[in-house]
């Protein structure tokens, strides 16, 4: 490689501009040629696959009946077969039907099983475009070729996904980073294809099953998230944001996250500092450190909470890829492409939520938020007091359960869950905040079963910090660093 300019200063070295931050997601009724001509390469790709197995199984199904063979459940296996050839289909339309799966898959109860237990392919990593269009794509972002900005790049991918793949590199200082690129022409071919998704779910949506599981719903949401994460711009910027309010109360030391690169970042390319680490939901690995898993995930939780409630915005895609255990034991937050931030009055909600079930349980806080946030229909006429003793027949018992039986992001979905039974209107940033607190359930049965986030004041410190003291003397507690 030829020696890399050390004074270099890409496009967005003082930062992106202002109009870079601003997502702009094309309409989805908008329907041409373009998605004429995608319509019939779609369709062949779904129906040839689909054909093609099912004569295959039925092939199969006719020789082992001529052989004398014992056939298993024929609804079952037809099931599987479709589904498995749907996913073939998926994998090869490109990132937006690996996008769809992934959403398949992450939602099971709203899908078919068999289609969703298909769908878990998607999670995988998908085929990485070539060198010399990571190089162009580059070069068109920073106005020269690698090697003249890098000590050195690695062609190879670190990993590739549906919407990106990253490459290592070191920067002419000698730091290690990685450099998330963005797939070539993506946003046109992934709209493209949301439009075409989206005029089917309207048609699906007159059907039973299309009605029962909102599929123009489902479709528009997944508009919105992948035209957020197609900005690049307003991801590195979030991260950056994100990883500068951890320590805006002077703690969270052992909890991290990339820091961006802004030098060498473009349109389409994120540079940040490398991290080596386990991810998450690798069980095994973590528990056989000799770590804290138990402390790890509360300040991880800890963070998050804070990012939520009090900074903004706060991550919104918590699964074990993007959550990582490092070398050195930090927690680490990773990829930012999908964030939420909630409105004032539905953060006070969250934070009367939490008070309430971690510290009094004073329901008529809740029931008193509820009236604050002014959304409740003008012709209702419970009383605050109603309001709180149906939250209190409703939570109550889930916080009298086991220590193995309780479940925060439950608890939190049963509280807004009765706010929309009453006429509140809950953001779709809500239910995102309960994804989240899943996956931390998640993380904590397999890693410190024994630890109930709904009963740790350490989480509340720095939002409620007379309450989780008084607490913490209460419990005895001594919370760590």
């Amino acid at each position: 490689m030829k020696s890399p300019i050390s004074s270099y200063r890409g496009p967005y070295a003082d930062g992106p501009p202002p109009d870079a931050l601003v997502i702009r997601s094309p309409a989805l009724d908008r329907f041409g040629w373009r998605e004429l001509y995608r319509m019939v390469t779609i369709a062949s790709a779904l129906i040839a696959p689909v054909v093609a197995a099912v004569a295959r199984w039925l092939l199969g199904k006719l020789v082992r009946l001529l052989a004398g063979e014992r056939l298993g459940q024929p609804g079952e296996a037809w099931a599987v077969v479709t589904s498995n050839a749907i996913v073939d289909g998926f994998e090869s339309l490109g990132p937006t039907f690996v996008k769809l799966g992934q959403l398949i898959a992450s939602s099971p109860g709203l899908f078919p099983e068999p289609l969703a237990d298909a769908c878990q392919r998607c999670l995988d990593e998908v085929p990485p475009f070539d060198s010399a269009i990571v190089h162009r794509l580059i070069e068109e972002d920073l106005g020269r070729p690698p090697c003249e900005i890098f000590s050195s790049f690695d062609d190879s991918p670190l990993s590739a996904a549906s919407v990106a793949q990253v490459h290592a590199c070191v920067l002419p200082d000698e730091r290690e980073a990685v450099v998330k690129l963005q797939r070539p022409d993506i946003s046109r071919r992934m709209n493209t294809d949301l439009r075409i998704l989206h005029k089917l779910a309207l048609a699906l949506a007159r059907t039973k099953a299309g009605r029962r599981f909102n599929a123009p719903a489902v479709i528009e949401d997944l508009h919105r998230v992948t035209n957020q994460e197609l900005n690049f711009a307003l991801e590195a910027y979030r991260q950056a944001s994100f990883r500068d309010h951890i320590g805006a109360f002077g703690d969270n030391k052992a909890v991290t996250a990339p820091e961006v690169y802004w030098e060498y970042c473009g349109p389409r390319m994120i540079c940040m500092e490398r991290m080596r680490g386990t991810p998450m939901d690798s069980f095994d690995a973590i528990l056989a450190r000799d770590i804290d898993e138990e402390l790890i995930l509360r300040r991880g939780c800890k963070v998050w909470l804070e990012a939520a409630l009090v900074h903004g915005p706060f991550h919104g895609d918590m699964h074990a890829g993007n959550i990582w255990v490092l070398d050195d034991g930090r927690a680490a937050f990773l990829d930012f492409g999908i964030m939420g931030e909630l409105p004032p009055e539905w953060r006070a909600f969250l934070g009367d939520v939490l008070f309430t079930i971690m510290f009094d349980r004073q329901y008529l806080r809740i029931a008193r938020a509820f009236r604050t946030m002014a959304i409740f229909p003008v012709d209702l006429e419970l009383s605050d007091e109603v309001v709180a003793d149906q939250l209190a027949m409703v939570i109550d018992p889930l916080l009298d359960q086991s220590v193995a039986g309780l479940d925060l992001g439950e608890i939190i979905k049963q509280a807004y869950d009765i706010a929309e039974s009453l006429g509140a209107t809950a953001p779709k940033e809500m239910v995102l905040i309960t994804k989240q607190l899943l996956y931390l359930e998640r993380y904590t049965k397999a890693l410190a079963p024994d630890y109930v986030m709904v009963r740790d004041p350490f989480l509340l410190r720095n939002i409620f910090p007379e309450a989780a003291m008084a607490r913490a003397d209460e419990l005895q507690m001594v919370f760590p660093d």
